[in-house]
Formats: C-alpha cells, structure tokens, sequence
C-alpha cells in the first residue's frame, strides 16, 4: 500500500568513509570544526549512531484512499492523466531578481576587520551587480593586498568606491562655499553626505554623456490604424525566447493565504490555461514547475514620470516608431540588432523598462546631471558621477530602495528626454513564481468541458518609501491588485472570472532543479520557509496519485507565526499532523528550520544514505538556505563521525547524486545588459 514503510538493512547504504570512520575512531566531540553545531540527544536525534535506519519515533505519513483525497480548501480536482515524462522544455534565461537585502557591515565590524565612523543608521542594501566572482579580479581592480581583496569582496558595491579621490578645490577662487542642496524631501531622504563640495570643487574622472540609443520618429501615415492593450498585456514585441509565448492567463480565482496582521501578506491564485498554446517538443507545466510573469510597472508610477519630464498628455498614448542603434531591448531575450517598432510611449514605460528595482546607475546620474538646469543640481549629480564623489555614490547604491521618480523628485530642474532617459534604464524582466499544486490534477467545469487551472502563492514584498509609506515590489505589487480586484468582486457577490482580469505568463521554468528531481517513489523531506513551502503541496498532492508506491513524505515548514503566517493549512489533502513539523521564529518555540533539521537528524541521516531518499529545499538563500545546509552538515558531522571538511564532501556527493536539491528564491543570473554601455 501506498503508506508501506520502506525498511533499509543497517549499514545498506552508508557512506563508505562513514562505515571506516565509525568503526575506526572514537566520536570526535574534541574535533568539532569551527561553527559546528552539535545535534541534539532526542527521541528522532541519535548524534553518535551512525547507523542509518528509519525512525520510529516520527508520525508515519498517513494517506487517504483515492476516493477521499479531495481537500475541503484546495481548488483542485482530481482528473484522469498520463504519467509524467521527462519535461523537454529548453532552459529560460534567468531573470534579474529584485534587489535584497545583504549588508554585511556589522559582521565586519564585530570581526574587528573593518572600522566604521559613526552616522546616523540608515537602511541598506546589496548591489544587484557584484564586482566580480574573483578575488584575483579584486586585487587587480584595486591594487590591494589579498586579504583587503576578501574585505572588499564583502561590502563593496561593484562601483570602484574604494578608488575614491578627494576633493580638490580652485586655486584661484576665494569662495570655497559649500554647495546649496536641493530643499526637497525627496533630496532629504538620499542622505547624501557631500562634504565640503562647493561650486567651484574640481571633479575628475567624470563618467562621459551616455549616447541615446533609443529614438522616436512619427508614422509616416497618421492614419496608420494601432491597437494597444497596454493596461491587459504587453504589446507583441516583448516576448521571451521561442518556443515561448506571453499568455494573457484569465484569473480564476484569488484568495488571501495569511491572517491579518501577519508582517508579510501572501496570496492564492488560480490561472486559466486551458486555452495556452501548444509548443514544440513534450513541453508542459509540470510538479515543481515555475511559471514567468511579466509585470507592469504601477499606472501611477507611470504617469508620475510623465508628469516629472513634462509629456504632455496627447503624446502619451500616440502611437510612434521605436528606433534603438542596437541591444535586445525592448524584448526579453531577443536578437542583440537594430530595431524599428510600432507603439507608444505608454507602452514602453509600463511593459519594457523598470522603473523601480535598480539601484541608481552613474551613467543614469551623469544623464541627469547634463540636464539639470539648477546649478546647484548640476554639481550635485556631477560629483556622484566623479571620483570624488565615490563614496557618496556607494551609499546610493547600497542604500535604501530608490526609483527614477524618486530622483527626478529630488533634482527637479533636470527634465531629460524620454527617449534617452531611457537608454540607461534596466529591462523590465518577467518574475518567476513556483506552481503550488500539481498542475495536471487541477481543472474547473465549464459547462460540460474542463478547463485547465494552474495555482500559485506570491508574497508581497514591501519597502518603505521616501513619502513614508510603502513601496511594493514591481511583480507582488501588480499580483497584489489583481487579487484585491477579485476578492471585492467576491464580497460584492461577482463571480470572478467575469472580471476578465488577466495575468501576463509564459511557461518557463519547467527544468529547474525541483521539477527535474521529482520523483514518484523513494522517501523524501521537503524544507520549505515561508512561500517556498508552496511548489511541495504539489508534490504531495501528486504522491496521491499513486497507490502502488512504497515511500514516505515528511515536510518541514518554517513560519514566523502560525496564527498568521502559516499558508495552505489543511490544504495537502492528507493528515498534515502525521506528516508536517511547523517552525515558529517568533512565536510558539522560537526557533528555525535548520533546528527543526538538527532535531531529526536520525530521519536526515537515513535520507541521505538510502539509495531513493531526496531533501528538497525551498526558499532565501540567505538564512534559510544556508543555514539548512549547514544544520545538514552537523548531522554528517555527528552521525558519520566526519570532520567539517569530510562531511562538506559527503554532502556535495549527495547533491551531485540528486539526493539533495535546494532552490532559492533569488535565481542566479547572468548580468543584464545596461543599453548605455554596451
């Protein structure tokens, strides 16, 4: 049956360094590595039994027969399908994720390694563009030592701050007064810290005038008939690579998953694909798939900046030739060439650049700074541009979240030309989120035909802005409307596909590492905090499909508070008691998946040393992921009787075997190209 347990002679499958290790030497409790953690004695936790069997002691998985597997919450019904094949489905580029937060100065500071002068706190944030990946590029960029190549390694952000020069004022001029800041808010809130920069200060090493490289030309026929449906989906041209195609996906439906008051909110959504296109190859949405949604930019924050650069508003939403000299924008991932498009500038700034995920870039600032008018503006901009003005502008790149508006609010006077504000503005990339069900069990009756549903989670991240409210990201803030749209409809008694609201999407992610590494058979733990527990309620809700299967399911959820944080309870179609340990960080025991991890060091331990056991791993690389792995590491530690180096082999060995697959929130990602740089 489908619960059966699945028995593992003693030894079977031990690591053959382990067995050596076990029987050679005593437990290494002096021999612990630095920042080792040793697992606790419990009833599910045996640090010094090397032997991998399965515990007794845990809640066994309990699945219901396939006549009862309907969950009361969950959207999906059961239908008949083909068993999964292998997905064929090209890899999708990965996208630029937006900025997160990773400041390592205080870890510096308590080291000793790094001495900071007191200022005022501030809010940080890490560069979405690294120096490099190689301390040997470090060094050779900065002319340092290793070890102060290591240092920079972690706090610089990619800019040369540490080339900064100071500043030198004009012999001949007798008024060395200090620069007028601009009297803004919006300025105020940059925290710009310019020193003695006066009028008169010499810059050098200024970053030279980014050239244009988009333009805008009129139709040769005015009456040339245009259709945009800029305010439902993108217009044709911005697509990811074949075979894939933007999808206008109808909402279905859309549920609140957190409590109120929780800190971060996280909603539901059900997607109708019945109608998407049939694509080459075995290509399908799979168990563990991601899907890509291109997002626009807030109408507000669009209009804004129509209004801060003076377009009036008849040329909005005029259709106009886009020429560019050259690149891939404004497609996702197209041919790098020469381009001559049909649109609008509405167009153009909702679908194809962000306006609000990068940090402020120098080519970006010396633009702005050639058009500001105010003297004082002028200079300001110029000195974030220059060597001198080095550190200042690691600041802004490193500092709270800022966005073009933002900066055209602080420095009024400067009013560029759309056409070549742009050119130094980062594409706006799709955001991918997981499938939270499996998608071919999904569906809703229309009538006699079925149509076909696809679920997801999205959390909502939120900033806070310079007016002093918040400031969502660009995909969870656009999800986020759609869903309040379609929960009010729901209040007022609509029916919500009657809304037609509609959710840009393409099938992307169909190769990544949870849907490759899913399996039918074999004990596995899934680890998830947060929304990244969401792609496992598809995996359990796809082991129900079979009845034939001995294996066994454990899920690890980390939340901050189950009262309002936890997402999907009682929404497996199982006995979630029998097969689910839930965290709290903040309330309830106060603790973190990789302590829930050390807990069940037995059941890991039997895991990775059975020829089927997988761990699945979701979500922040930062924390969470890290500290799972190393909370794996200190079971490899205790129960193989490993050294620190040995058991990091152990478990690199795993990953290779696809025993242990962890997937972060942050795809990794080659650099977006920057327009203005080549």
């Amino acid at each position: 049956m489908f619960g059966t347990v699945l028995t593992v002679a003693k030894g079977a499958f031990l690591h053959p360094s382990s067995r050596r290790l076990a029987t050679s030497r005593p437990p290494m409790d002096h021999l612990h590595p630095a920042g080792h953690t040793c697992c606790p004695e419990t009833a599910t936790s045996h640090p010094h039994d090397p032997i991998p069997t399965e515990p007794e002691d845990i809640s066994q998985t309990v699945f219901p027969s396939v006549e009862t597997r309907q969950s009361s919450k969950s959207s999906a019904n059961s239908i008949n399908y083909t068993p999964l094949t292998s997905p064929g489905s090209p890899l999708t580029p990965a996208t630029e994720p937006e900025p997160q937060v990773d400041d390592f100065l205080e870890e510096l500071k308590d080291e000793g390694t790094l001495e900071i002068t007191p200022a005022p706190p501030r809010d940080r944030r890490s560069s979405s563009k690294p120096i490099s990946v190689d301390p040997e590029e470090v060094k050779r960029l900065l002319g340092e030592t290793a070890s102060n190549a290591r240092l920079i390694e972690k706090v610089c952000c990619g800019e040369g701050c540490c080339k900064l020069q100071a500043l030198e004022e004009d012999p001949e001029s007798k008024d060395h007064l200090p620069v007028l800041v601009p009297d803004n808010d919006a300025f105020r809130s940059l925290h710009l810290r310019l020193g003695p920069l006066s009028l008169e200060s010499r810059l050098t090493k200024t970053l030279d005038l980014p050239p244009p490289v988009v333009s805008f030309a009129p139709l040769s026929n005015p009456s040339t008939p245009y259709e945009s449906s800029v305010h439902k989906s993108p217009p044709k041209f911005v697509t990811p690579h074949p075979p894939y195609e933007v999808f206008p996906a109808k909402v279905h439906h859309a549920r609140e998953l957190t409590k109120p008051g929780a800190e971060k909110k996280t909603y539901h959504f059900d997607l109708d694909v019945t109608d998407y296109p049939e694509e080459s190859g075995t290509v399908d949405f799979v168990v563990g798939g991601a899907i890509g949604v291109c997002a626009p930019n807030d109408d507000q924050v669009v209009d804004e900046l129509f209004d801060l650069l003076g377009v009036l508003r008849h040329l909005r939403d005029k259709p106009v030739i886009l020429k560019t000299t050259g690149g891939r924008w404004p497609t996702i991932w197209g041919e790098d060439t020469p381009r001559e498009l049909l649109t609008t500038r509405r167009e153009l700034l909702t679908w194809c650049s962000d306006l609000q995920s990068y940090p402020p870039t120098k080519p970006l600032l010396r633009l702005l700074a050639e058009y500001a008018d105010a003297p004082n503006e002028k200079k300001v901009l110029m000195y974030l541009s220059s060597a001198q003005g080095q550190a200042a502008f690691c600041d802004l790149r490193t500092g709270p979240h800022l966005t073009i508006t933002q900066l055209l609010h602080a420095f009024p006077s400067s009013k560029p030309p759309l056409s070549h504000l742009i050119s130094p503005l980062s594409t706006l990339m799709p955001r991918f989120y997981s499938l939270s069900q499996d998608p071919l069990l999904s569906c809703r009756r229309d009538g006699t035909r079925c149509r076909r549903i696809i679920e997801m989670a999205v959390t909502v991240h939120e900033t806070n802005n310079w007016r002093g409210g918040p400031r969502k990201g660009v995909g969870s803030g656009f999800m986020e409307r759609v869903a309040r749209k379609i929960m009010a409809a729901a209040e007022q008694g609509k029916d919500p596909p009657t809304l037609d609201l509609r959710v840009p999407m393409f099938r992307g992610l169909m190769a990544n590492p949870l849907a490759r590494q899913f399996c039918m058979d074999g004990p596995m733990m899934l680890i998830g905090s947060g929304v990244g527990i969401a792609p496992f309620r598809g995996f359990v809700h796809r082991r129900l499909m079979s009845e034939n299967v001995t294996n066994k399911v454990w899920v690890v959820q980390g939340i901050r508070d189950s009262l309002l944080d936890e997402i999907y309870s009682g929404d497996w179609g199982v006995q979630e008691d029998k097969i689910k340990t839930i965290v709290q960080s903040r309330g309830g025991t106060h603790q973190y998946v990789q302590d829930a991890v050390r807990h069940q060091a037995d059941l890991v331990w039997f895991l990775l040393n059975t020829l089927d056991g997988r761990i699945f791993v979701c979500g922040s690389q930062k924390g969470m992921g890290e500290g799972v792995e190393q909370a794996i590491i200190d079971v490899v530690i205790d129960k193989g009787n490993l050294n620190g180096e040995e058991a990091a082999a152990f478990l690199e060995g795993k990953k290779n075997e696809g025993q242990y697959i962890a997937v972060s929130f942050i795809f990794l990602v080659p650099t977006i190209e920057n327009k203005s740089c080549g």
